[in-house]
């Protein structure tokens, strides 16, 4: 800084312009600036916005140098004999600037002829205006410092934190005189004003995943309220100058240390933004973190935003229980509130206070949120604190008990499950806040719900089902942050947990249920094709009872409020609402709901399979989409992907022939494909099991095994079939098998897409192919085939589309079929 002020000598005494000296101000202000990482990796939280407070202190006090030697030359009068002082404001007067904030400066002057100080003052804002501060000003005379900040409470707030940086000492012990008075002035509308102005705040900056750190909830803001007040009613310097009794010194410790760290959390956030920026957004976290030290990979992210989390929730805590002992004279409590006290010394007594008054919805009085945070506890909850704890979710409002639990940080001891996911963020683009939280507002969905239909199931409910519908609805998300799939860990911990609050078995084992599937029917219902049966079934197979199905529901609804941002709209509504009412009426059909079931197993068990995790996303959901079941009832997972990868690479058609034991025929194709050609030409061969599935991208797959196999020089005559069953002029052989009328067992009504048809009768020659090629000549599509001969009997079921070609025809098929017609014919 030497350096400098001995350029802007040498400018003064050539009488260089302004701008000239601007300039070289402007300049040491960019070095500055970007050596400022580097001082801040060096530095302690509140320790760098001092330094930088005085850094821009200097740079001021060169201003008013060099406007007071421009002003006056070689007879320049001292500086207490000029009336004009250069005043640092809010933050800045704090000695608490960030990096890019404001800098809020207040000239104050008196008029006086002969001392041109308006002329004075004009010369140093240009000056700074000309060095590029980003700088936020006000010119008064002391006199009407007092009118000023009765206009508006900001002002008022602003000048209560002045501090004198340059100009005449003399002036400012009269600019005290007045700053006295407007201290003095009026505290309980200025006490009244400023209370009813951080609950605005609160409300439109909430604590969320992106934390507003100035004017969010546990912000500077509350810190810096709690300084006002003090500093109105008590004249002091710091919150810790307040009297013992109202801020404490084992309180002020952990404030303290949260408000370090947020302060560096702060200036970290514009570095890494290179402006002002108040909110921690998600895009500048890994940004922020890694300026403040943390491992530059997911773990440190989680880790540095469940500090930030938890320091915001201790500035809230402490500033709450602070401020109502500052105001307490000066507020009343609000009518329309209802605010409960401390009421018994130890915490099981408070706790249980806490559920007696449940019957209604409260917010704990900041007295009785300090008394909970004194009260005596065991190390850890023992038996008669769990019977206490499970009283909580019997609570017609438990949100009442757990947000009071939350606000004091007492959640991870009470509901130990929880204990890894306090503060833990959620970043996956869906969720805006932390799992506790999230946590807490689905319970409060819970209790105020607003679907009609959903409040009639959810109260239809017993007292026991309610209690555990709650415990579910808040522990759902307890096993996020481990290695292991979040639904199985929170199953696991919501049932160790429920035990020990003494939930009945059955209960236990709904809840488990719902927790292991509580993100189905939401991604079901915004994923899939809820008008499509495979998928109803396949959901409903994990809540095979109505009470289950009006459970998952209660619980969807209540976990998508919880998120926030619009995510239950009326859109999204509905498709839930589609999705339940549409799995309602499938119910009772046991034995397709066991099937999507086995199914849903298979499917898990893929998803698992490492051959399967090395596929393309898009191929994954291919195959999970199968239509045909029979796949994954039949199969095992590595069999299916072999398929499915051959199924990736055919482009017309392929097949694969196997002659070991016996002949068996693999066939995976797209276009036409005449089975009932091949199998008449293979008529001497008895076929004694065969699969049809489609697969996707319009593509089946057919496996036809044979009771023997083919000589070794019949296999090219195998293959020569094969491909002419692809040729569409080749003619299928007519070979009539005797049928009776009773054989067949037609049920159009099986499910909404498909019917089915059974086929049992005595095994013989070319039955299959006649089958076959009957459904091609009427254009029946085959979704899957299960053939099988057992003791010269066949017991073939065709699961079949309904295009209209089959049901509308089954006197037809019936009468083509039969011997009787076919021996008329």
């Amino acid at each position: 800084m030497d350096r400098v002020k001995a350029q802007i000598e040498e400018l003064l005494y050539t009488n260089a312009p302004h701008f000239e000296i601007a300039k070289v101000l402007k300049g040491e202000i960019k070095r500055y600036f970007d050596t400022l990482e580097e001082t801040f990796s060096t530095s302690g939280g509140k320790d760098f916005l001092v330094k930088h407070t005085r850094k821009i202190d200097t740079v001021l006090k060169l201003v008013y140098q060099v406007a007071h030697r421009d002003m006056f030359g070689n007879y320049a009068p001292l500086k207490n004999s000029v009336p004009l002082a250069l005043v640092a404001l809010g933050s800045y007067g704090r000695e608490q600037l960030c990096v890019y904030s404001d800098i809020d400066l207040m000239i104050v002057y008196k008029d006086i002829p002969g001392y041109n100080t308006k002329e004075m003052i004009e010369k140093i804002l240009y000056i700074l205006w000309d060095t590029g501060l980003k700088l936020g000003h006000r010119v008064h005379t002391v006199e009407e410092l007092y009118e000023v900040s009765k206009t508006d409470i900001t002002i008022k707030t602003a000048l209560i934190e002045s501090r004198f940086i340059e100009g005449s000492n003399f002036l400012w012990t009269e600019t005290q005189n007045a700053l006295y008075r407007i201290r003095h002035d009026d505290p309980g509308t200025f006490i009244r004003l400023k209370l009813e102005e951080q609950a605005k705040k609160h409300k439109k900056y909430p604590l969320t995943m992106e934390p507003n750190l100035k004017e969010g909830s546990g912000g500077f803001r509350d810190a810096n309220l709690v300084y006002w007040i003090g500093k109105v009613l008590y004249n002091v310097d710091s919150i810790k100058d307040l009297p013992e009794a109202i801020v404490e010194e084992k309180e002020y410790r952990p404030f303290r240390i949260a408000l370090e760290f947020l302060f560096r959390v702060r200036s970290a956030l514009h570095l890494a933004s290179h402006k002002k920026e108040d909110r921690l957004r998600l895009d500048l976290l890994p940004s922020v973190a890694g300026l403040l030290g943390y491992e530059e990979n997911p773990k440190g992210h989680i880790r540095f935003a469940m500090k930030v989390t938890d320091s915001l929730k201790s500035i809230r805590l402490y500033s709450t229980i602070w401020l109502e002992k500052l105001t307490r004279d000066y507020m009343e409590i609000p009518s329309e509130k209802r605010y409960i006290y401390p009421k018994g010394k130890d915490f099981n007594t408070m706790l249980k206070h806490l559920c007696n008054e449940a019957k209604t919805p409260y917010r704990a009085h900041p007295t009785l949120l300090q008394e909970l945070l004194n009260a005596k506890r065991p190390e850890r909850p023992d038996r008669k604190l769990y019977e206490t704890i499970a009283m909580i979710f019997y609570q017609p409002y438990a949100y009442s008990i757990l947000s009071t639990l939350s606000y004091t940080k007492l959640l991870r001891y009470t509901i130990p499950p929880i204990r890894k996911v306090v503060d833990m963020p959620q970043f996956d683009g869906y969720h805006r806040y932390a799992v506790d939280i999230h946590s807490l507002r689905c319970i409060y969905h819970l209790e105020h719900i607003g679907e009609p239909l959903i409040l009639e199931l959810y109260e239809a409910l017993s007292k026991e089902e309610k209690a555990i519908m709650k415990l579910v609805v808040f522990l759902h998300d307890a096993g996020k942050g481990r290695k292991r799939d979040h639904h199985l860990v929170g199953a696991s911990l919501f049932r160790i947990f429920a035990q020990k609050l003494q939930f009945d078995p059955h209960l236990i084992e709904i809840g488990e249920q719902l927790i292991q599937y509580h993100t189905l029917m939401s991604n079901i219902a915004q994923r899939e094709d809820i008008y499509n049966e495979k998928v109803i079934f396949g959901f409903a197979s994990h809540f095979p009872t109505k009470k289950l199905l009006d459970m998952i529901y209660i619980l969807t609804y209540a976990d998508m409020n919880g998120v926030g941002g619009e995510i239950y709209n009326s859109f999204s509504a509905k498709l839930i609402r589609t999705l339940y009412k549409h799995s309602l009426e499938i119910l009772g059909q046991t034995e397709l709901l066991d099937e999507a079931a086995k199914r849903a197993t298979k499917e898990a068990a893929l998803k698992r399979h490492p051959a399967f995790k090395a596929l393309k996303k898009s191929e994954q959901k291919k195959i999970l989409q199968m239509p045909s079941n029979l796949l994954f009832l039949r199969y095992r997972p590595e069999r299916i992907i072999d398929i499915a990868k051959k199924a990736f690479e055919t482009e017309d058609f392929t097949y694969q022939i196997s002659n070991e034991a016996h002949l068996t025929i693999e066939i995976i194709r797209t276009g036409s494909f005449n089975l009932s050609y091949l199998l008449g030409k293979l008529t001497n061969l008895e076929v004694v099991n065969m699969d049809i599935s489609k697969l996707f991208n319009e593509l089946k797959y057919f496996k036809i095994d044979f009771a023997t196999k083919v000589g070794t020089d019949e296999v090219y005559l195998v293959e020569e079939i094969i491909a002419d069953a692809f040729d569409p002029t080749k003619k299928s052989i007519k070979k009539v098998p005797h049928i009776e009328r009773e054989d067949i067992d037609i049920d159009c009504e099986h499910s909404k897409t498909y019917a089915l048809m059974h086929l049992k009768s005595k095994n013989q020659k070319g039955l299959l192919a006649y089958v076959i090629n009957l459904f091609d000549d009427l254009g029946i599509d085959i979704v899957t085939a299960k053939v099988h001969t057992l003791k010269n009997r066949v017991r073939d079921m065709f699961l079949i589309e309904k295009n209209g070609n089959f049901c509308h025809n089954v006197e037809i098929i019936i009468e083509k079929l039969t011997t009787k017609k076919n021996e008329e014919k």
